[in-house]
């Protein structure tokens, strides 16, 4: 009897461990693919503001000049708001998967 309760225990501790290792590995990966999407963006809107740059320096008019600013502005504004947008979903979901082992042992457990 002492020898089952045992194995019981240890088969328990052994799920907890397998479920924290596979919320560790869908931690990570969804922590590379934000870093991998922050960099991306990151190099997009430097490119977008080298060519604001640009632009500007071949205004014409200081009407030109305050038109290619407020573009500029208002693209800067648009993208970083739907890129924060995207971040977040990115953590939900990470959270999302991160828990899914973690929940899948705690239900074997109470079953």
């Amino acid at each position: 009897m002492m020898l089952k309760g045992f194995e019981e225990f240890q088969k328990v501790g052994k799920d907890g461990f397998d479920a924290a290792v596979k919320s560790f590995g869908e931690m990570n990966k969804g922590f590379q693919a934000i870093a991998a999407e922050v960099t991306d963006y990151s190099k997009k809107a430097f490119e977008d503001h080298t060519r604001a740059f640009e632009q500007l320096i071949g205004a014409k008019s200081v009407e030109q000049a305050v038109e290619i600013q407020s573009q500029y502005a208002k693209k800067a504004y648009d993208t970083y708001m739907a890129e924060m947008s995207k971040i977040g979903e990115m953590y939900a979901g990470l959270a999302r998967d991160a828990y899914k082992p973690v929940e899948t042992a705690f239900t074997k457990k109470v079953s």
